[in-house]
């Protein structure tokens, strides 16, 4: 139920080298229309990654790709505002291959880890796209917001098809023979009947943990009532 990196990210994933010329990365951004580009060495382990506001730093690359009256986003040039890491972006400036001017160590993700903590990442982080890599943190992929967004907007067929087959149709705990289901823009309807109440819970958080729902209706029925007033509602 718990949607992987591996389940959506970009396989094929453009990288560059350390010795790569800052306009060679420049056309790479441009080409393949992302902000981003892991850096690997020879063995295609991940050792940085160059961005968009990287390379904006220097002035040539502003003027030729964005035009002399571009504006680097608002959190770049409050950085600057405050003198935080001013050293080192002066330092990177000057640099002309994507080893000088990459942010290192690189803020990667592993191909088992959720989606959900992959979103926590890119929060803590600041960054809108991480390279993923396997236990040698060799490059695998990348996962960008763009694909997180597209486990949020899950079309309520899908959403509906997994509930039923994954969460009721697996399910050894409880007979679900008697429970309907039913999606409306990512929120879950519930209907039917259980033998106790818990079972009516226990199915109520599998599928508020299912990837895209956005809420659930709950209008099971139980016979038993086996929840004791110290458990709450």
């Amino acid at each position: 139920m718990h949607m992987k990196v591996r389940d959506v990210m970009t396989s094929e994933v453009a990288s560059v080298n350390g010795s790569t010329p800052f306009r060679d990365v420049a056309e790479v951004l441009i080409a393949h229309e992302v902000s981003a580009v892991p850096v690997v060495d020879g063995e295609g382990h991940v050792v940085g990654v160059v961005s968009e506001a990287d390379l904006l730093r220097k002035e040539e690359f502003r003027e030729q790709f964005y035009r002399e009256g571009y504006r680097p986003p608002l959190r770049a040039r409050l950085r600057e505002a405050v003198g935080h890491g001013a050293s080192r972006s002066q330092e990177r400036a000057r640099g002309v291959t994507a080893a000088e001017l990459m942010s290192a160590p690189a803020v990667t993700t592993r191909p088992y880890t959720s989606v959900v903590s992959a979103a926590r990442q890119m929060t803590q982080h600041g960054v809108k796209r991480l390279p993923v890599v396997d236990d040698e943190g060799v490059l695998m992929g990348i996962i960008s917001r763009h694909d997180l967004l597209k486990v949020l907007a899950r079309a309520d067929a899908d959403i509906a098809r997994e509930i039923r087959e994954d969460v009721i149709g697996n399910c050894l705990w409880a007979d679900l023979s008697g429970v309907e289901v039913s999606v409306s823009e990512g929120v879950v309807t519930l209907n039917g009947g259980l033998e106790r109440r818990s079972q009516a819970r226990v199915l109520t958080r599998m599928v508020e943990r299912t990837n895209g729902v956005i809420g659930v209706v709950d209008r099971l029925e139980w016979k038993e009532d086996d929840v004791g007033p110290w458990e709450g509602a």
